[in-house]
């Protein structure tokens, strides 16, 4: 195999492990809405919840239906979500955090909806013609997510002193997550010279914008910067993601083959 047959070989295996990342981010967070359909505090807000949900695993299948047509391997987008161990999961790890009280999940949908609005911009722009036909599809329902939980967050931040209360001991519990969204590691750095991937070092000062604005009119503090947890792009995850996994794959692994 001559050294430029080679590089193409590496590189695409670069794109194949890029697509399986953002499925996984996409898949975790989407189980995790999941959770609150029948558990919403009321009902139009409770179908809205599993929308959002839906949108996300919707994303999820995109993704790794892309990774399996690349593998040539006959993998499906079911052996990426079903088959793995949390080990080979590469998701954030803010994606896997429990569900909590609502307040809870406000804040971090909302940390990782203004995230992805840039995220998935910048995406358009990939050479990749398959992720930028993502990129605009998921950008659209993004632009929904970004309303429904700035929406939110202000309605709690500047609603009662219990609400509030609540979506401040949220932030604080989460924030230290959100610093690995703008870490990029040597795959992610291979397929940005390469124009594939997207630089989410240059998204943080845009999103932090973002979230300062809504913070600010909702009466919400952000914390000092003092503690970072990260890992999840290595694999390193927390006790959390196993059990979601357990939960998520248990009818796949337990009638392997089966067809619907």
């Amino acid at each position: 195999m001559t050294q430029s047959t080679q590089n193409k070989v590496d590189s695409k295996q670069d794109l194949i492990n890029y697509l399986v990342r953002l499925g996984d981010d996409s898949i975790v967070l989407g189980h995790r809405v999941s959770e609150w359909v029948s558990n919403g505090p009321f009902l139009e807000e409770d179908i809205a919840l599993g929308n959002v949900a839906l949108d996300y695993i919707g994303r999820a299948r995109l993704f790794y239906g892309h990774a399996a047509t690349l593998s040539e391997d006959g993998k499906t987008e079911d052996d990426f979500a079903f088959l793995r161990d949390e080990r080979e999961f590469e998701n954030y790890l803010i994606n896997e955090l429990p569900r909590g009280d609502f307040a809870y999940t406000i804040v971090r949908q909302l940390l990782v909806d203004l995230y992805n609005k840039h995220h998935l911009q910048a995406l358009k722009s990939s050479t990749d013609e398959t992720l930028v036909a993502i990129a605009e599809k998921a950008s659209k329902e993004t632009s929904y997510h970004c309303r429904r939980s700035t929406s939110w967050a202000l309605r709690l931040g500047d609603g009662t002193q219990e609400s509030k209360r609540r979506m401040q001991l949220a932030v604080d519990d989460i924030w230290g997550y959100s610093h690995e969204l703008f870490e990029v590691d040597a795959l992610e750095q291979r397929l940005i010279d390469a124009g594939i991937a997207v630089d989410c070092e240059q998204l943080k000062q845009q999103w932090l914008a973002d979230v300062e604005e809504v913070f600010e009119e909702a009466g919400l503090t952000i914390p000092e910067a003092t503690w970072a947890v990260r890992g999840g792009r290595k694999g390193y995850h927390t006790e959390h993601l196993g059990h979601l996994l357990t939960q998520m794959q248990f009818v796949h692994r337990s009638f392997p083959g089966a067809t619907w």
